[in-house]
């Protein structure tokens, strides 16, 4: 598209999820990439223009936005990993043969499978597999099941090459929560280890695999389900960003991408503070650029180590999870990222987190003008509804929930925090009746569900309520699909703080669009997840089309 031209991009349907909805065929003006009108395609032979896209039955609206997404990671494990997660390997049996048909990826002397989260219960076994068990495939290569960021399970020699024995004591903080070796009544390793993926030396990958993971996982995780901005919690210090840059800039991934550094994991908070010292882009800052910081105050549920202000349903009664953050790291966090101009990004999972976290950044004094901070995981399980989203507008936070998880492990967290967590969680109706700025995000990493980045899987999440082994959650907190849409496109740039370049069809937004099938306004529930995602424009331009594909 020339500088200065009109082209007039028109469907038999436009949702823009913003202030001027119509009924009927539409058409999206765009100029110099930026949507230049939104109007009926009646009025399409009074506009100037210079180029006519015609999508015919198709139906056009805001390109999806991901504001909590690790894309890296995702894309790292799709390229180098064995894929056991359920239900595609449906018992130990079925992991335990694909791991074996699979011996040739061995790379660096280890074989790392990919799992999902709660695996030990999307399995029918209901139980993970075994040290032993892996020993079967192999004794000689190192065998590890990443069951998520927060667990894995791993074989003798696994163990052996991670220096875990029997004498091995934890460190007390491994970025993502407390580290813990699970052991035997013998005291021997069960393989079973928590919060200890970043201590253990899995292999990596060189430049040239690493470039080729990243560029594909972007466009077949993201971009050919709709989404145009990624939120992304970096991974690594430099090779995360110079992949995107490269990628970027020379047009081979097609999305916008807002970094979120990830203190302590990747940078300190002083290199986060002090980017502009060392990251230089060659990429447009409108396609990429360093949005934020993102910091763990807790671990995960499946590990234990989300921190509850009860404890959890199994062990000794007594454990809470634990807190990775002190109130004055918290206070640190937010006073440095706000004088940077950073949005700061923290993750807290569990409400005693929540409201730790909150009563810290309370006592902040914040620039008006300065960058909202977000909870990270805020809104899926929500024990107490007054007192938390009391503490949240104390602290004046963004709460970052992620509705898919409904479908990920809703149904298991009953089990795991207690009974009385069965109808708190995911509180989406009442939050939005609330004005809360609700999100939707994919949160992908290792050991996400298969389709977790297709934007419709949360929004039947959000609009079911249905589980991994389809069980509905409390009906009372449904949302239409049409507020789930909003969620995924407009809510999820509000939480990036990007609410005014992009989420809506408006005049002067980013002419970052998506093409659909059907209208998922008229689709039936369980049918959701089916709507596909045609045709993809960034800045106006056509970055993806299925028939072309």
């Amino acid at each position: 598209m020339s500088e200065g031209a009109v082209t007039a991009i028109r469907a038999d349907r436009v949702i823009t999820l913003g202030p001027k909805e119509f009924d009927g065929p539409g058409v999206v003006m765009v100029k110099d990439g930026l949507i230049h009108d939104v109007v009926p395609a009646a009025e399409l032979d009074r506009a100037d223009w210079d180029e006519v896209v015609d999508l015919g039955a198709k139906v056009l609206m805001p390109g999806f936005v991901d504001p909590h997404a690790h894309a890296e990671v995702a894309a790292k494990a799709a390229y180098s990993m064995v894929d056991v997660r359920a239900p595609g390997c449906s018992t130990v049996a079925d992991v335990l043969d694909t791991l074996r048909d699979n011996l040739d990826k061995t790379r660096d002397g280890w074989l790392v499978g990919q799992a999902n989260l709660f695996f030990d219960q999307k399995l029918a076994d209901r139980r993970f597999p075994t040290r032993r068990e892996l020993d079967s495939v192999s004794s000689d290569i190192a065998i590890a099941i990443r069951a998520g960021g927060h667990l894995s399970i791993l074989n003798s020699r696994a163990l052996q090459l991670s220096g875990i024995d029997a004498g091995y004591e934890a460190v007390d903080y491994s970025i993502t929560g407390k580290p813990a070796v699970h052991r035997d009544v013998s005291g021997e390793p069960t393989g079973v280890v928590t919060e200890m993926d970043k201590l253990l030396p899995f292999p990596g990958l060189d430049r040239q695999h690493a470039e080729r993971a990243v560029e594909t996982g972007i466009r077949e995780l993201f971009t050919v389900n709709g989404v145009t901005t990624i939120g992304e919690i970096s991974d690594s210090l430099t090779q995360g960003l110079e992949l995107y840059d490269a990628g970027i800039s020379a047009g081979r991934i097609s999305a916008r991408i807002h970094i979120y550094l990830w203190t302590p994991g990747t940078v300190t908070l002083e290199q986060a503070c002090d980017h502009r010292q060392w990251a230089t882009l060659a990429s447009d800052p409108s396609r990429l650029r360093i949005q934020g910081v993102k910091a763990f105050a807790d671990g995960g549920y499946s590990a234990a180590r989300a921190a509850l202000s009860r404890p959890y349903a199994h062990g000794d009664g007594h454990n809470c999870g634990e807190i990775a953050l002190s109130t004055a790291e918290i206070v640190e966090l937010a006073q440095r990222t706000q004088d940077a101009g950073l949005q700061l990004a923290v993750h807290a999972n569990g409400d005693r987190a929540q409201l730790e976290v909150c009563q810290a950044l309370a006592s902040v004094k914040r620039r008006g003008d300065g960058p909202r901070i977000r909870i990270e995981h805020a809104g899926n399980f929500v024990p107490d509804y007054p007192a938390l989203t009391s503490a949240w507008k104390a602290a004046g936070i963004v709460p970052v929930p992620q509705p898919v998880f409904i479908y990920n492990f809703a149904e298991f967290i009953p089990d795991y925090v207690g009974e009385y967590a069965r109808q708190r969680q995911f509180p989406l109706r009442r939050l939005i009746d609330d004005r809360w700025p609700v999100s939707g995000s994919s949160d992908v990493w290792v050991g996400s569900e298969i389709g977790q980045t297709n934007p419709f899987l949360s929004i039947a999440s959000a609009v079911s309520r249905r589980t991994f082994h389809g069980l509905q959650l409390d009906t009372a907190q449904q949302v239409t699909v049409y507020e789930a849409l909003q969620m995924h496109t407009l809510g999820g740039a509000y939480a990036l703080g990007e609410e005014h370049t992009r989420g809506t069809l408006e005049v002067g937004k980013f002419a970052d669009l998506i093409a659909l099938d059907r209208d998922p306004r008229q689709v039936p529930a369980d049918e959701l997840c089916e709507v596909t995602v045609t045709d993809v424009f960034l800045a106006g331009e056509p970055v993806f089309s299925r028939s072309e594909q």
